[in-house]
């Protein structure tokens, strides 16, 4: 943006431009050029101008302005003949020397606009384009809500990463991987995938689509949404309760048959369930609840006359489902109870479609039996959640409007328990 060769510039001339009068107007004019690549057609003006403003403008054009004036435009042609007379440089050559390079903003423009159709393109090309709806949702959320721009802006190679990160899942067949064996696999890189890079940030945003959740906040949240994809965020915070389930081998089997004897709860983390695999046979029905309660009072009431009982946490964890999996493997049988809410009855639907297990007193009648028995006070909020093994459930949680917590109908799961039947 140079604007060429000018006459001999007057010793120190420069210095008259930088006078505190000049510098809207030459912020102005920077503006200008900058977003025009140069072009000296246009003008500027300054509204509300100081009196010294306002004599500047005169000598400049050479037309006097009433003081009242509240508007003064300059055309930068003749701003640049008047900084030309003076220095001897043009405008872009003065700007350039008082406040540094020139940036050319139309350019820049035309880049970032090639840069993020590239991104965009690539996204595409990806089969997860054409075989998942969560994806196309995934990218039309980046483009809307302004992530894609500021990622080609930066320069950010984070989304064709991710997009190999997500391919890399969708493909993966084998058992739990841990997030920095993961980034390693796909990036290189083990700590790539941490928390707070651009590239964890867009794969949690998208498998929280996939997952069906809302974008995570906690950490809690975060380790969920990357378990719902199989990846183990912390093998040790990833646990499932424990109540008399007949174990057998070395390490865990052996402590599992000791608590169950004992008929006492007892932790199984992740990492435990991956470095010392149970074998659990000939198990039976095995009972899921969700809150720990259920599982506390059925401890303290029946201890090792209690059927096998599981208890989820609220969300099921990884190492939940590794040991639910584990049941069914060995010809056991889920049967799952929880919360009468929205959340509550999303998460019963998903653990009995996932384990092919049966819902255990989570029918329409317990439901309104419940309710009848006075036990469900607060309003169910949320969106309502489908009930696919008993429709008639959410049309009565829809009709009453109210949550039944589990913990308020313990006492019949505790009899269900103590006859190992229900």
């Amino acid at each position: 943006m140079s604007s060429g060769p000018g006459v001999a510039a007057s010793p120190g001339a420069s210095l008259l431009f930088q006078a505190p009068e000049y510098q809207r107007l030459l912020a102005a004019a920077r503006r200008s050029l900058e977003r025009t690549g140069g072009e000296l057609t246009g003008a500027v003006s300054l509204s509300q101008p100081t009196d010294a403003e306002r004599k500047a403008v005169i000598g400049i054009t050479g037309q006097y302005r009433d003081s009242r004036t509240s508007r003064l435009t300059v055309r930068l042609a003749d701003l640049d003949s008047a900084v030309r007379e003076a220095t001897g440089s043009g405008l872009a050559d003065l700007l350039a020397e008082v406040g540094g390079p020139l940036r050319d903003r139309r350019s820049e423009r035309s880049a970032l606009a090639g840069t993020r159709a590239a991104l965009v393109a690539a996204a595409q090309a990806s089969p997860l384009h054409v075989s998942s709806d969560w994806y196309r949702d995934w990218l039309a959320e980046l483009i809307r809500d302004g992530s894609l721009t500021r990622l080609a802006n930066q320069g950010e190679q984070a989304l064709p990463q991710a997009v190999r990160v997500l391919e890399h899942l969708d493909g993966r067949r084998a058992g739990p991987v841990p997030l920095p064996v993961l980034a390693a696999e796909v990036t290189g890189d083990t700590k790539s995938l941490s928390r707070g890079t651009a590239l964890s940030t867009l794969v949690l945003r998208a498998l929280a689509i996939r997952a069906g959740t809302g974008r995570p906040g906690t950490a809690g949240e975060r380790r969920a949404v990357w378990e719902s994809a199989g990846v183990v965020v912390d093998d040790l915070a990833s646990r499932v309760l424990v109540l008399n389930l007949p174990a057998e081998g070395d390490g865990l089997g052996e402590w599992l048959a000791s608590a169950g004897r004992l008929g006492v709860p007892f932790c199984v983390t992740l990492h435990q369930l991956m470095t010392l695999p149970v074998v659990l046979l000939g198990c039976g029905p095995v009972h899921v609840c969700e809150n720990p309660a259920v599982l506390r009072r059925a401890a303290a009431e029946l201890g090792p006359r209690s059927a096998p009982l599981l208890c989820a946490e609220g969300q099921p964890s990884m190492a939940f489902h590794l040991l639910a999996g584990a049941v069914t493997s060995g010809g056991g049988e889920l049967r799952y109870h929880g919360d009468f809410d929205w959340p509550g009855v999303a998460i019963a639907g998903s653990v009995l479609s996932r384990h092919g297990g049966s819902p255990w007193r989570m029918s329409a009648a317990d439901y309104l039996a419940g309710i009848r028995a006075g036990a469900g006070h607060l309003r169910l909020a949320g969106t309502p959640q489908p009930t696919p093994w008993d429709p008639g459930l959410a049309e009565a949680m829809a009709a009453t409007g109210s949550v039944l917590y589990e913990e308020s109908v313990a006492d019949v799961l505790i009899s269900d328990l103590c006859q190992s039947g229900g």
